[in-house]
């Protein structure tokens, strides 16, 4: 835990399924019960993605779990929820998503001192032989290191 940020949940199907071009850093507007969750850990990015709707950047499909101690006040799970980014930021992302077929997907979200915050990226999907190559190369890098490791045991 350095700089104050704790990492509640990553999405690590995204860095299998897209090539991540830029990184964003986004705050979240939340309810009350919402925030209890999400430091509960009790959030998945699995399937979430985010939109650009009349230049404002919504998250969709991010599951957060109703908070156990919530009765009446609690949340729908899956309810869309607003970002907040710098305009420019936003009509940045608009212009890649509309011409270059880019998507924005959560890849984690973390509290930095004390805040929600959510990190987008600007993704570009992968063809299936790009996901082989990923494979291989992890295996190899594997493979390599197990050596390396009997190599030295020896």
């Amino acid at each position: 835990m350095s700089d104050g940020i704790k990492v509640i949940a990553e999405n690590r199907k995204a860095r299998h399924e897209y090539f991540v071009e830029e990184r964003y850093e986004a705050g979240i507007i939340l309810t009350g019960t919402e925030i209890k969750s999400i430091r509960a850990s009790r959030v998945n990015l699995k399937d979430s993605y985010a939109e650009v709707v009349q230049g404002e950047v919504w998250l969709n499909q991010m599951h957060i779990s109703p908070y156990e101690q919530g009765n009446r006040f609690n949340h729908d799970p899956l309810r869309k929820r607003k970002l907040l980014l710098n305009r420019s930021e936003i009509s940045k992302m608009l212009g890649k998503v509309q011409q270059q077929g880019m998507t924005l997907i959560p890849l984690k979200i973390y509290l930095k001192q004390g805040l929600a915050k959510i990190e987008l990226g600007l993704c570009k999907g992968k063809k299936n032989y790009d996901k082989r190559d990923d494979l291989a190369k992890r295996d190899a890098k594997r493979q390599m290191e197990r050596d390396l490791r009997d190599r030295n045991k020896s």
